[in-house]
């Protein structure tokens, strides 16, 4: 048997602010764009290259789902997005406008910064050590 996690959806607040988050101030590439019915969309983003799981933009449709809005992981990084050169992508992220919560930082596994998406998300951009 093989098995893979291919989609982590990720509640937003509007389907536009955050595909242009994703595409525009990371750089990931939008794989799928779909109206669906009642007025919903499939947005599927990833980052470039990549061979992992990609996200599911998923637009609160209830009162608890916006109120999950930002806080999915109970304040914890919950999302992590590798990169093979670090100073680079800071540095592109930076120029896009990308909250970082701190100073890049050497950790025994590599370099490692937090930033915040809109909404309030954690993610740790990371280069891990050779």
């Amino acid at each position: 048997m093989s098995q893979s996690l291919f989609l982590v959806a990720l509640v937003v607040d509007d389907y536009d602010r955050a595909k242009a988050f994703y595409c525009d101030a990371l750089g990931f590439e939008c794989l799928q764009d779909e109206v669906q019915p009642e007025g919903k969309r499939w947005v599927v983003v990833t980052p470039k290259g990549a061979e992992g799981a990609a996200l599911l933009l998923a637009q609160a449709a209830s009162d608890s789902q916006r109120a999950a809005i930002g806080n999915q992981t109970g304040g914890r990084v919950g999302f992590f997005l590798k990169t093979d050169d670090f100073a680079r992508d800071h540095a592109a992220m930076l120029a896009k406008g990308v909250q970082f919560r701190e100073e890049p930082r050497h950790e025994a596994y590599g370099m490692v910064a937090v930033f915040a998406d809109p909404y309030g998300n954690t993610w740790d951009l990371i280069q891990h050590s050779s």
